[in-house]
C-alpha cells in the first residue's frame, strides 16, 4: 500500500517523552519478554483471548497440529498458557506484545511519525491516557466482532495497532492538512495527513468489510481492532484536548 516516512513537526514545542517510552517498551517486551517471538509460553500468556474476556476464566489448552486450507501444510499451533487473575489484565499485556520484527517494525514507525504530534498538542499525562485508552477500547472491538460473527474465540490478538490507530485518528482531526512524506509506487510523495491516513482507514474498513463477509482473517489482523481504535481517537482527541492550554505542569502548556 505505502510506507510513511516523515511529517511535519514545526508545531512541536516539546519533547515527547511518553512517545519514546512507549517506543522503548514496546521493542524491550518484544526482546526479552518475548525472545524477538520466541517465547510462545509469555506470548499464549498474556495475548488477548476473547473467550477469556467474556467468560473471565482464564483457559489453559494444549499445542495442536492444524492444517492449513489454502497450502496444506500442517504446523503445531501452541496452546494457550496460564495467565495471572484477573485475564481483563491482558487487554493492556498485549498492547505491548507483537507477532514478529516486521510487525513490531511497523507499528514503531508508525508511533514514531504520528504520536509524537498529539503529546505536543494534548501533553504528556494526557497523551498517555489517550493512548492506553485507545488500545483498550481498540482490543474490545475485536472481541466484540469476534463473538458477534461467531469466530473462534479462542484466537489470541496482540500489538499496538489498536492505540496507535486511536493516535492516528486523533491525528487526522487535529492536524488534517499536516504533511505527510509516503513512499508510494517507489516515489516519495507529499501529501496532507487526511488523504494518507483517510486511505489507511478505507483500506481497514474493506478488508474488515471483506472478514464480515466471510473472508478469512489474512495474516491474524485483527481489522475490528484497528477500526475501533481509529474512531475512539476521532471521538476522544477532543474531549482531552479540553482546556489543555489554560493548564500547567503534565496537562498543559
Amino acid at each position: 500500500m505505502f510506507i510513511p516516512i516523515s511529517d511535519d513537526n514545526s508545531e512541536r514545542t516539546i519533547t515527547p517523552y511518553v512517545n519514546y517510552i512507549l517506543i522503548a517498551m514496546n521493542i524491550l517486551v518484544f526482546v526479552f519478554f518475548q525472545g524477538c517471538g520466541q517465547n510462545e509460553k509469555f506470548t499464549y500468556s498474556f495475548s488477548t483471548v476473547p473467550r477469556e474476556i467474556v467468560t473471565g476464566k482464564d483457559i489453559v489448552s494444549s499445542d495442536r497440529k492444524v492444517q492449513d486450507p489454502v497450502s496444506g501444510n500442517t504446523y503445531i499451533q501452541p496452546g494457550l498458557g496460564e495467565t495471572p487473575s484477573p485475564v481483563y489484565i491482558t487487554l493492556l499485556t498485549s498492547m505491548f506484545m507483537h507477532g514478529g520484527i516486521a510487525h513490531l517494525l511497523g507499528n514503531m514507525l508508525f508511533l514514531w511519525i504520528f504520536g509524537d504530534n498529539i503529546e505536543n498538542r494534548i501533553r504528556h499525562l494526557r497523551y498517555l491516557i489517550f493512548y492506553l485508552l485507545c488500545g483498550l477500547i481498540a482490543s474490545l472491538s475485536h472481541v466484540a466482532l469476534t463473538v458477534l460473527t461467531d469466530s473462534n474465540t479462542l484466537v489470541p490478538s496482540l500489538g499496538a495497532s489498536g492505540a496507535i490507530s486511536g493516535v492516528m485518528g486523533g491525528y487526522i482531526l487535529l492536524f488534517p492538512k499536516n504533511r505527510v512524506n509516503l513512499l508510494m509506487f517507489r516515489m516519495l510523495m507529499p501529501v496532507p495527513a487526511y488523504v494518507a491516513l483517510g486511505l489507511w482507514f478505507v483500506f481497514q474498513l474493506i478488508s474488515g468489510i471483506g472478514l464480515l463477509g466471510g473472508g478469512s482473517q489474512e495474516g491474524g489482523v485483527a481489522y475490528a481492532a484497528h477500526i475501533g481504535g481509529f474512531i475512539a481517537g476521532l471521538v476522544l482527541i477532543k474531549i482531552f484536548e479540553i482546556g489543555v492550554r489554560r493548564e500547567g505542569g503534565l496537562f498543559g502548556r
